[in-house]
């Protein structure tokens, strides 16, 4: 598969279906997706991001390196004092390869030690590569690797990982992840609901490859899930300028203390995203998505609805940037109660698609 990535960095074990599907236009998406049409079996088109928009991430990426770069340290110090200093890194394409990147560079710098980092595809409803694990599992003892996404939102792939990896004794179905606002892992950098800058930005700070792809007339019974190279979009590619900027603010001092948070009303996450859900007339789950992360996603490659900020952090700078995007694509925000979550994306139901 190609990237911009480089291969000391990231193996990617994905099949290259470059040139052979053809991305349709968001709109057009969400509408097959919401009568039935599964969402790996179609590609987005992928746009150069606006210069107002790329002023948005710079201001984030300059404003959160650092708690990103905190919580990175966090996350790798857990996974060497958890899992030993012999493990493999699978990250979850494509929102796990920065992470993935991110963690293999600071165990390397703090722990002087060379740990391989491959990526592969795992799809909500469809589950993960099985050709991808047994690939790996044919070089790698099982207990060696540890899996690895950006962020948690609702533990939507989280369930997936878990039904789907008991298929491979002696595999962890833990998952790290840079946040987990929603409480469900272990493997976790904070549990603060942060803004990833990466989330921000789409195939441009993901080594210029498309999310996931799955339908088998293109993916055969023993191909690796595929995935689009965006070359048009080499100009505009920040994959290692975001991975670097985070890397500057690194500290290896001693291991940070991560801070608990307690909830008082609702203990998970989706506990929360179901009240949500039931308060709007929702009756699709999957149309609510949580998060600074997942609700920036929301207005970039999805249809929103609406767009709900914690009343408590509405002044915040930290969510300027999503007020700002919010308020160009014309989608109403409204401040509302949130424990888990500083904000939360909610898809436009097309009644007439």
């Amino acid at each position: 598969m190609r990237s911009s990535y480089n291969t000391n960095d990231v193996e990617l074990l994905l099949k290259d279906i470059t040139g052979v599907v053809k991305p349709q236009p968001t709109e057009e998406r969400e509408k097959l997706i919401q009568q039935g049409k599964h969402y790996s079996e179609m590609l987005p088109i992928e746009y150069v991001p606006t210069e107002k928009y790329m002023e948005i991430y710079e201001e984030s990426l300059k404003q959160f390196a650092k708690v990103n770069a905190k919580a990175i340290g966090v996350l790798s110090d857990k996974i060497i004092k958890r899992r030993g200093k012999d493990v493999v890194l699978v990250s979850l394409a494509r929102a796990g390869i920065p992470a993935g990147i991110l963690i293999k560079r600071y165990i390397k710098k703090k722990y002087d030690i060379e740990i391989k980092h491959y990526s592969i595809s795992i799809i909500r409803g469809r589950g993960i590569d099985k050709n991808a694990v047994n690939y790996i599992l044919s070089k790698h003892k099982p207990e060696q690797i540890v899996f690895v996404d950006g962020w948690i939102g609702k533990g939507a792939i989280l369930k997936e990982l878990r039904k789907d990896v008991q298929e491979f004794k002696g595999v962890s179905s833990e998952l790290a992840v840079i946040a987990d606002p929603a409480g469900v892992s272990d493997l976790y950098g904070t549990r603060e609901d942060i803004l990833i800058p990466s989330s921000c930005l789409n195939s441009t700070v993901s080594g210029l490859i498309s999310r996931t792809f799955l339908r088998d007339d293109i993916i055969k019974e023993n191909d690796f899930h595929g995935a689009v190279f965006y070359e048009n979009l080499k100009g505009s590619d920040l994959s290692y300028a975001f991975i670097e900027a985070i890397e500057k603010e690194f500290d290896f001092s001693d291991e940070a203390e991560t801070k608990e948070i307690t909830y008082s009303k609702y203990r998970y996450g989706r506990e929360e995203v179901e009240a949500i859900a039931t308060e709007y007339g929702i009756d699709d789950i999957n149309l609510v998505k949580p998060g600074i992360g997942e609700t920036t996603r929301v207005l970039l490659r999805r249809v929103p609805w609406k767009i709900l900020i914690d009343e408590k952090v509405k002044d915040e700078p930290e969510l300027s940037a999503l007020k700002r995007l919010a308020k160009e694509k014309n989608v109403p925000v409204e401040f509302h109660p949130l424990e888990h979550y500083k904000a939360c994306g909610i898809i436009k139901k097309l009644a007439d698609a």
